[in-house]
């Protein structure tokens, strides 16, 4: 389904990664420094150096055609804008157009950013627990008052909720906003299951979420778990026979099943396109994808159609995927920088549905 097609190297461990429109690849590294490629091609089209810290997130934002890129890159306390466009290959800071600081004091460094549907808004979470918003009009900057206790490892959009906002932290909780508003809808704390075969795992912290178009909620946690909600699905099969609510109900936990997938932690997921499927890493390396759908009863299931190991890498730091692509980034077993590029083989998802039909 997918197989590995090359590696990418950078000198620094990467730390981040994003895809754009039409293959564009955006890898950040620890080192504070940006590269841009167009895949297949493993040649670097454009650079951001001399950030000073840790690129920890990436978010694209298409402000007029395709043809203009514009990168948000969060690299400490501050989120940088660049305008991909411009002629120069090597950018730095000075040539930011927005140079934000959205953490409270030096140790309070972004861990993820991320971009509404309509691209007016701009979501951040710091090690200091904060969820954030910044409207793009007017780049002022507005601090949900509840807080996580510990880390805030991601603040997403809710899909289709122009209000709506979700953030995961090291406390082990899921926090559901309307932003606007400045006010928490709901949230859903994740608790460790009960020990088996004295066997202690990591607190259950979450390290990674991901929405898909259509509503459904992932998180998966530092002790192996994924987390799926199914509460705002809009394509759940009672959707159709419910009153549309005023608020998106993904948290709500009745509608939401965990997953034991691995011993140790998921750091990153992601949805494909359609909604229908989603990719997870963990620390180590081991790839799955999971295909969701409803049983009989209406409750979500999963089933594993692919699993593979990474190639070259001793630890993972995040995913991204797109319609033709996955990539893994972070650290090699010789301790440098490296993404792993997957490429996704339609023809072989064809052969496998073939052997399954009827003879």
């Amino acid at each position: 389904m997918y197989s590995h097609t090359f590696e990418l190297s950078v000198p620094s461990p990467a730390s981040a990664v994003s895809f754009g429109v039409s293959d564009q690849l955006a890898v950040g590294s620890e080192d504070g420094s940006v590269r841009i490629y167009q895949l297949p091609s493993t040649k670097v089209v454009k650079a951001i150096q001399g950030l000073g810290q840790d690129v920890a997130s990436l978010a694209w934002v298409y402000e007029k055609t395709p043809s203009a890129p514009h990168l948000w890159v969060a690299s400490g306390t501050k989120a940088f804008l660049f305008n991909c466009g411009l002629e120069k290959l090597i950018l730095t800071s000075a040539d930011a157009s927005q140079a934000l600081v959205l953490g409270e004091d030096d140790e309070d460094v972004i861990n993820e950013l991320s971009i509404n549907d309509s691209k007016k808004c701009l979501a951040f979470a710091t090690d200091a627990g904060t969820v954030g918003v910044v409207d793009l009009s007017s780049m002022s900057v507005t601090r949900m008052k509840a807080m996580h206790t510990s880390i805030c490892s991601s603040a997403k959009f809710v899909p289709g909720r122009p209000s709506e906002l979700l953030s995961g932290g090291y406390d082990s909780s899921l926090l559901h906003f309307d932003f606007k508003q400045n006010t928490v809808l709901s949230r859903f704390d994740i608790t460790s299951p009960p020990p088996s075969s004295g066997i202690s795992l990591s607190p259950p912290f979450v390290l990674s979420t991901a929405l898909s178009a259509g509503g459904l909620i992932c998180a998966t946690t530092a002790d192996g778990r994924l987390w799926i909600g199914s509460g705002g699905d809009k394509l759940a099969p009672s959707a159709d026979k419910k009153k549309r609510v005023r608020r998106w109900q993904g948290l709500k936990e009745s509608e939401g099943c965990f997953f034991q997938i691995a011993d140790g932690p998921v750091v990153g997921s992601a949805f494909l396109p359609d909604g229908t499927s989603l990719l997870t890493s963990t620390l180590l390396g081991r790839l799955a994808r999971h295909d969701l759908a409803y049983n009989d009863d209406q409750h979500i299931h999963t089933k594993v159609s692919w699993s593979a190991e990474v190639k070259s890498l001793a630890k993972v730091n995040a995913i991204a995927v797109s319609d033709g692509w996955l990539t893994i980034c972070g650290i090699s077993k010789a301790g440098r920088g490296m993404v792993e590029v997957w490429q996704f083989s339609r023809a072989e998802v064809a052969v496998e549905a073939l052997s399954k039909l009827p003879m």
